[in-house]
């Protein structure tokens, strides 16, 4: 996380280094990307990943069907501060279930997190869409850990990321498909079923897939 906040407002500038792309078309911010089986890189097998932010700079997403098996949400409270080791059992009911993800392979070191849209943190949260927000300072957590925080929301450690033009020639190259976004899915239980949920979301049967239609 960012716990200063100094940088968590300019998510793509300063973090990701992807510029504003409010006024462009054609790009896939708050969209779905979902991997297809010719996908070569063994880091995005089976991959489902929300994009944050795609412009002509480039693209940042966040994986969302990945588990971070080596810690848990109220473990991560502890290891930040945010909680003492003993209150792990007084955490609302949000915060004791909230799902810590692998977001992707670049800056594993910070955590971002993705929630609803009725939580929002003065020059810190960058709205995606009208449904989802992007949150990376530790200010989230605490409010998460008060039960004060957003409805829905996971925590992601790193993320992925594209070079200018890479993602559009993975597209291309038919390694992804890509969809509109689902809430449900994003935010939803069963992290390992998230796959095949998203190719049904756009009517495909996973052993029917081809190396045909790069997008749904």
């Amino acid at each position: 996380m960012d716990p200063e906040g100094k940088r968590a407002g300019k998510v793509r500038r300063k973090v990701v280094g992807i510029g504003d792309n409010s006024a462009d078309r054609g790009y896939l911010d708050g969209q779905l990307l979902i991997a297809m089986p010719v996908m070569g890189d063994p880091r995005f097998e089976r991959s489902v990943i929300y994009l944050c932010a795609h412009s002509a700079e480039g693209a940042m997403g966040i994986m969302v069907n990945r588990p971070a098996s080596s810690i848990e949400f109220p473990e991560l409270l502890v290891q930040l501060n945010i909680i003492k080791k003993a209150d792990q059992i007084k955490l609302p009911e949000n915060a004791e279930g909230m799902k810590v993800l692998r977001g992707g392979p670049v800056d594993t070191g910070r955590g971002f997190v993705l929630h609803s849209s009725d939580f929002h943190i003065e020059n810190a949260t960058l709205p995606i869409d009208d449904k989802i927000c992007l949150t990376a300072t530790v200010d989230i957590l605490r409010a998460i850990a008060k039960g004060t925080g957003p409805k829905h929301a996971i925590l992601a450690l790193g993320y992925a990321g594209w070079a200018p033009g890479q993602l559009e020639t993975e597209i291309q190259d038919n390694g992804w498909l890509h969809c509109d976004a689902d809430s449900d899915l994003i935010f939803g239980g069963d992290v390992e079923e998230k796959y095949t949920r998203a190719l049904r979301k756009i009517g495909i049967d996973p052993g029917m897939l081809s190396n045909e239609a790069g997008h749904a």
